[in-house]
């Protein structure tokens, strides 16, 4: 899982991606608006039109959780 977790997430033009303080992340795109909330130990960086999610650590829970909140996301971005 974490080579699907490093992978970035390119953002196509017309998507909007906005993160809140709770780690919210709302997608806003030409079909609709999705939102997911994540595991507040993660963070989501926006750089360049791209989206990344890094891990705090290594441990277990943390790899499995980084590939699956990274195709959540991923999926966000394909659905609007």
């Amino acid at each position: 899982m974490s080579r699907i977790g490093k992978a970035p997430i390119s953002i196509p033009q017309g998507v909007t991606i906005t993160v809140s303080n709770e780690n919210l992340v709302t997608v806003k795109g030409p079909k609709g608006e999705l939102s997911q909330s994540i595991d507040p130990d993660f963070s989501v960086v926006i750089d360049n039109g791209v989206m990344t999610v890094n891990r705090p650590s290594d441990s277990k829970q943390h790899r499995s959780l980084h590939g699956l909140y990274r195709s959540l996301l991923n999926n966000l971005v394909v659905g609007v």
